[in-house]
């Protein structure tokens, strides 16, 4: 497995609750990365010679601003692209939002911003536009992140990243309990594929404050406490990961079948029969399928 991208999350606590969070993103959320960890994650990733992008997010980064600062001072003198994901709530004033990202100026490569009607009551608020005037003024690329709510029609699913614009809702985590109601189910058989994420080569994983390494959110192909970033990707074999494998050769369909595992009739869409599947599979797999707090516990 070759990657080009690391993505850090910083925390898994967050100032907003949002319905369609698949970290669990929550202000009683515990986990938080330390500097001496994204110092060795660092070292880590450049001894991959492939990466060649870092971004950290959440949770909500900026709820560790002094890490955060440091974390892309860091990076960027290593010569990595920085980015941040965040959902503003500091932006309270232009000149808030100016001296929170003036500290960023010239190391930081983009912000993206997540604006739509789970974070805010209009589409566009405030903070969020106080943070691209920021951003824009400081010389920082901007680009926002905008998850539809279910029942709007034709709006596009994210594969891979989640695209700057418009996006469907995936439902895994919070989005599979709070919004999976709202939109009709299909049949379980349906699901034979993953449509979000390239499984063999993601491209960018993400890894988060216990060490754990993520293809996709709660799905761990190892954990940097254990062996350096380089050794797992060099050992890892998709078809041999016991939640990969099966994804691989039928979607989460493939979890149903190979587990044996009870399940309803239909499901709103691949992700919410993947991550019902692997709630139901947690204890068998418990290192596979981490941490308690990407699956709401």
């Amino acid at each position: 497995m070759k990657l080009s991208g690391l993505h850090f999350l910083l925390t898994y606590q967050c100032v907003r609750e949002c319905d369609h969070c698949f970290t669990w993103g929550s202000p009683r959320q515990t986990g938080k990365m330390t500097l001496d960890d994204i110092h060795t994650y660092l070292e880590q990733a450049r001894d991959t010679r492939t990466i060649t992008s870092v971004c950290f997010e959440g949770g909500e980064p900026f709820l560790l601003y002094a890490t955060l600062l440091q974390a892309v001072n860091v990076a960027a003198s290593m010569g990595f692209e920085v980015g941040i994901v965040t959902n503003a709530y500091w932006a309270t004033s232009q000149k808030r939002a100016l001296s929170k990202l003036k500290p960023l100026a010239g190391l930081l490569e983009s912000i993206t911003l997540s604006s739509d009607l789970f974070h805010s009551d209009q589409m566009g608020s405030q903070q969020v536009g106080y943070a691209i005037e920021a951003a824009n003024t400081l010389g920082i690329s901007t680009g926002t992140i905008s998850i539809a709510q279910p029942e709007v029609p034709g709006v596009r699913a994210a594969v891979g990243q989640i695209p700057d614009g418009g996006s469907k809702v995936m439902f895994r985590g919070r989005a599979a309990e709070n919004l999976a109601s709202r939109v009709p189910s299909y049949p379980w058989e349906n699901y034979t594929r993953c449509p979000h994420e390239d499984l063999v080569e993601p491209g960018r994983v993400h890894l988060d404050p216990l060490g754990n390494l993520h293809i996709c959110q709660g799905i761990v192909i190892g954990n940097l406490k254990q062996a350096p970033l380089k050794a797992w990707c060099e050992q890892y074999i998709p078809e041999a990961h016991p939640i990969v494998g099966p994804l691989l050769e039928a979607g989460p369909a493939g979890l149903v079948k190979r587990y044996g595992l009870d399940h309803r009739d239909g499901y709103v869409d691949a992700c919410h029969l993947c991550y019902s599947m692997r709630l139901a599979l947690r204890g068998r797999f418990p290192e596979a399928l981490a941490p308690d707090q990407m699956y709401g516990v």
